[in-house]
């Protein structure tokens, strides 16, 4: 028998704000344990919070960016659970008024486009951290993350594999640091999801049990868990037995994911309208105000790359998919260089010094500005294509101005005809055989000719000029 696999996914993604939620105390990720936090965000009797009306601007704008309709009359509600990170027993969240509803964002996997629904974004308040003593012996905990603010997208069970669901994660990712509400760090936790995923066979409309996995950080991981997940429902059910519904762990580092509970409905966590806070009530000029500041998104601007810019589909794809990248590509581009040899930058040596780097685009040391410079200087014949290469390494790692590094590096290219005559034709001296072979119709021998005068010349001839040059002296 054959197994359909069905994904939907709990996206929790940590809010830019200056401030937690219900508090003056401040977001900043790190600092001391138990240093960024107050009263009101641990929960102490008698306090009143009170809501940052910054985090709902932000979730009109998430809702705006997915499609979604804004609930103009809404509410925040107790969900109630003991949990050592929550020191009140409850969060403050929405319940059957969230801030968004029935939105969707469109996807593209292998060529193919699909739209994925959103059933909701609503606004709720983090947990502390736990921090686990690794004897097991006890359990520490870290209250400086309550109450910073968060959003959970919630999505539709629209996603039929692993892959698909990777596409909605990075899609969302983009549009998140698009319009600026998250920087989406998922290495400090600013951006992480619950899967719900479930199997039924092909042809079957009731879906199968679900179970969910938990706070899964990274995309790497979040493939993984949804393919073991998907393999390990489908042989439970092969050999007989029950999916339970519950609620799993997943550990990326033994790639299994291990029974926490079983999986609680909505009204196991009781909740109610929480009486210290009062009715979020949002105006048509408010969301028109939001609205007005939503930027060009990633899927508009990849059509216009290809469309305005002639850049292949690939390019414009990996290009906007940062939103810092796209910027950098287009002051490139105000500046005066070629879109495509951009991108062919972009594309080739930049991300790969990223990666060796293992750094972002937001932390590329040096403006587009000098980007472009260096791209003026090849097309201007001042330096070689190798010889940017080594500038642009030097770019990272000293931050200068280009036209300065080749200065100070000597980098240079030799395109003068008269000081370069004298050394070719030592190499046409010193190579007797290349230069009969050529004669005799082997074209390739000039090649050989070319690198021999670039070594001459420590690499820094122009090779068009090298060329020209070999061809007139030997066809004379």
């Amino acid at each position: 028998m054959t197994y359909e696999t069905v994904i939907g996914l709990e996206v929790h993604a940590e809010l830019s704000t200056k401030t937690k939620i219900f508090c003056d105390c401040t977001t900043e990720f790190g600092g001391e344990v138990n240093t960024h936090c107050c009263p009101i965000c641990t929960g102490m009797p008698g306090v009143l919070p009170m809501l940052n009306k910054k985090v709902v601007d932000y979730a009109i704008k998430a809702g705006l960016a997915t499609n979604c309709e804004i609930t103009q009359y809404g509410k925040q509600d107790r969900k109630n659970y003991f949990y050592p990170d929550l020191p009140k027993a409850y969060q403050i969240s929405q319940y059957d008024l969230p801030v968004c509803k029935n939105g969707y964002v469109d996807i593209e996997v292998n060529g193919e486009k699909k739209r994925i629904g959103i059933t909701r974004i609503h606004i709720e308040e983090d947990a502390g951290k736990l921090i686990h003593d690794e004897w097991g012996t006890g359990s520490l905990v870290d209250y400086n993350r309550c109450g910073v603010p968060l959003i959970e997208i919630v999505t539709e069970p629209d996603m039929r594999n692993p892959e698909e669901a990777r596409a909605l994660l990075e899609t969302l990712k983009s549009i998140l640091q698009y319009i600026d509400v998250s920087d989406c760090k998922m290495q400090e936790g600013s951006l992480r999801c619950d899967i719900n995923l479930s199997v039924r066979p092909f042809g079957q409309k009731e879906f199968g049990t679900r179970t969910e996995m938990k706070n899964v950080n990274s995309f790497r991981a979040a493939v993984r868990a949804m393919e073991f997940e998907t393999k390990r429902q489908i042989e439970l059910v092969e050999s007989g037995g029950v999916v339970e519904q519950e609620t799993r762990r997943w550990d990326d580092a033994k790639a299994v994911s291990y029974a926490m509970r079983s999986k609680e409905e909505a009204h196991d966590y009781r909740y109610f309208p929480d009486p210290d806070l009062v009715p979020i009530v949002i105006s048509d000029e408010w969301i028109e105000e939001v609205r007005k500041t939503i930027p060009e998104l990633p899927n508009a601007k990849r059509v216009r790359y290809v469309e305005q810019y002639g850049l292949p589909q690939y390019d414009a794809e990996i290009i906007t998919s940062s939103r810092t990248l796209a910027q950098f590509f287009e002051e490139c581009v105000d500046h005066g260089a070629n879109p495509k040899t951009v991108s062919n930058w972009l594309m080739g040596d930049l991300m790969r010094m990223l990666k060796d780097r293992n750094i972002e685009p937001e932390e590329i040391p040096f403006p587009a500005q000098h980007m472009s410079k260096l791209i003026a200087l090849i097309e201007k014949g001042t330096i070689s294509g190798s010889a940017a290469k080594k500038v642009l390494d030097a770019m990272f790692d000293e931050a200068k101005d280009p036209e300065v590094i080749v200065k100070e590096k000597g980098l240079v290219q030799i395109s003068d005809e008269s000081a370069l005559v004298e050394m070719v034709q030592k190499v046409l001296d010193d190579n007797p055989q290349s230069v009969a072979d050529y004669k005799a119709g082997k074209e390739k021998a000039i090649g050989f000719l070319v690198g021999q005068t670039m070594k001459a010349s420590r690499g820094k001839a122009n090779p068009q000029v090298i060329n020209k040059i070999l061809k007139e002296l030997l066809d004379a």
